[in-house]
């Protein structure tokens, strides 16, 4: 297996073809050029593949050390090795503050020669493999990454992409399960901040005595159990993004202390006399009216106008039906790499149930359908609707359309969808569906068998 690949620079063919042939001898593919302007020629042609320049200082058109910026410009992630016969101290510290990786001179040992290009080319790798690594999470988190081409998800999506590039700070509003964290995420790896952290904290998860030490950080010594400092949350997130989910949760000292940080860019830890800047972009979430908690007292109104500068509505999957179909492929063949099996087909009336359904608990709710399916259907055999939970069974036929002798006795078709719809509210619990009813279980049993549900 080749080692990687090299591209030397230098003029004296003798000694170049001589310093090649001991790299090839190692196993490293080498790139020849004579001059700097066949370097810089190769470089743009096959900069991807190249992992380490080895480049004479006195080239017959150029300085390698004014060449410098140019190779790192064109090859960002290989690494520069400058040689010289006459080497100085001032050169080579130039060239280390430049970005050259080492600083060489010509007629030292075979094994200096491979020991350097052998560290040089392991640094490339690893910058070439965190380099990767960084586009795939850039292509996970991305708004492309997002299933589903619905009108209402296409403009939740414009108004995020707008906004991403900048730091204004942006509310999330929905209903729990639409996504509202994937869509922090894509504002944050969309940014400018995308290489920092994104933190993501769900406000609700912390008893609400300890949300400011955790937002905050603290002291030590700050309060009994105090015996070291503590990084808070915004710390954690410094150059980045701090995704605050169901901020509606917030108990008033803690946005009174929010607000400061937006105003002013800076908060005080629990026991700290002197404040800390705060180089954060906040992205907040909540599945409440915030406008109208505000209204009623409820939520801080100038916390809530400090957090809506921009606000994004994410749809319900029940506003975004054509987007059910591509949804339910993407989590069966998820499940299916994940169970190691082959992708379930899904029967077009149990796709029509799906689409239809109003899916109160969002994108959520439907990926823990379709990974149910996944495990209990048996092996060849299609997704049908008796292979759906219970609410959706009765969802099904509560949604069938009446036959002709139903119609004609509209007040008997009525009383059998209204009796449907609560069994679907109650979960198909009976004893709560006669409650609701107003009716004796034994009265509710017998109409079940009576309209055949």
């Amino acid at each position: 297996m080749p080692n990687g690949t090299i591209l030397l620079i230098d003029d004296e063919a003798m000694l170049r073809q001589a310093v090649a042939r001991t790299l090839e001898l190692e196993g490293y593919t080498v790139l020849q050029a004579p001059d700097a302007h066949r370097g810089l020629q190769i470089l743009r042609e096959q900069a991807d593949s190249i992992g380490v320049i080895l480049s004479d200082v006195k080239l017959p058109d150029g300085r390698g050390l004014d060449l410098l910026p140019r190779y790192k410009a064109l090859a960002p992630l290989a690494e520069v090795i400058l040689m010289t016969a006459y080497g100085t101290i001032p050169d080579g510290v130039r060239a280390m503050k430049e970005g050259a990786f080492d600083y060489l001179t010509k007629g030292d040992s075979d094994d200096q020669l491979l020991v350097v290009v052998s560290r040089a080319m392991d640094r490339a790798r690893l910058q070439q493999r965190v380099a990767e690594l960084e586009r795939k999470v850039d292509a996970q988190y991305s708004f492309e990454a997002m299933i589903g081409h619905s009108p209402a998800l296409e403009k939740a999506k414009a108004m995020a992409r707008q906004v991403a590039p900048t730091d204004a700070t942006v509310l999330l509003e929905g209903s729990t399960g639409a996504g509202k964290e994937l869509f922090a995420q894509a504002i944050h790896y969309a940014s400018a901040r995308r290489s920092k952290p994104f933190v993501a904290v769900n406000c609700s998860a912390f008893p609400r005595e300890l949300m400011e030490s955790e937002l905050f950080g603290y002291k030590k010594g700050a309060f009994t159990g105090a015996q070291a400092d503590k990084k808070g949350l915004f710390d954690e997130a410094h150059g980045g993004t701090l995704f605050l989910d169901e901020i509606g949760e917030l108990e008033p000292g803690v946005q009174a202390k929010l607000l400061r940080v937006l105003e002013a860019q800076e908060f005080t830890k629990i026991g700290d006399t002197k404040p800390t800047r705060a180089n954060v972009r906040i992205v907040a979430a909540t599945n409440r009216n915030l406008r109208q908690e505000a209204e009623q007292g409820h939520f801080r109104p100038d916390l809530y106008y400090r957090l809506s500068v921009v606000v994004v509505a994410v749809p319900a999957l029940s506003a975004r039906r054509a987007d059910v179909a591509p949804l339910t492929a993407h989590f069966l063949h998820y499940f299916a790499v994940k169970l190691r099996q082959r992708p379930l087909v899904v029967a077009p009336e149990a796709l029509r149930v799906l689409e239809h359904y109003p899916w109160p608990g969002n994108v959520r709710e439907l990926k823990n359908v379709l990974e149910r399916a996944s495990i209990l259907t048996p092996a060849n055999q299609p997704l049908t609707v008796d292979g759906l939970p219970l609410e959706l069974q009765l969802f099904a036929q509560a949604g069938s359309p009446a036959t002709p002798a139903e119609d004609e006795r509209s007040l008997r078709n009525a009383e059998k969808q209204h009796i449907q719809r609560i069994l679907l509210e109650c979960g198909g619990n009976k004893t709560d569906t006669a409650k609701v009813l107003g009716v004796a279980l034994t009265t509710l049993y017998r109409k079940i068998q009576e309209y055949g549900l």
